[in-house]
């Protein structure tokens, strides 16, 4: 097994403003399920960065800081919220 491991980054900026955006959008479920659901669409609209050392990972932590990126990933985390919003895979009444 390698001591090498790779990460992609972008699912930690949209795992991040996924929560903030939640907090300013309390209509939108949060349950484990829709929050699964939504942050699966959001990576799938957006490039993957992968980081694989600690330098690739502060390279990409000063990029995600930029307006554009976080203007990208709040995009994609609005279209997949509306989207899981009107297609929940849950019933809160079987809860």
């Amino acid at each position: 097994m390698s001591e090498y491991i790779l990460k992609n980054y972008m699912e930690v900026l949209v795992l991040h403003q996924l929560d903030e955006f939640l907090a300013q959008h309390p209509n939108i479920c949060g349950c484990e399920r829709c929050r699964f659901d939504i942050v699966a669409l959001t990576l799938n609209r957006l490039p993957p960065k992968y980081v694989l050392s600690e330098k690739g990972e502060v390279f990409i932590r000063v990029a995600a800081t930029t307006i554009q990126n976080r203007s990208d990933v709040l995009a994609a985390l609005t279209q997949a919220a509306i989207k899981v919003s009107a297609n929940p895979n849950h019933n809160h009444s079987d809860e």
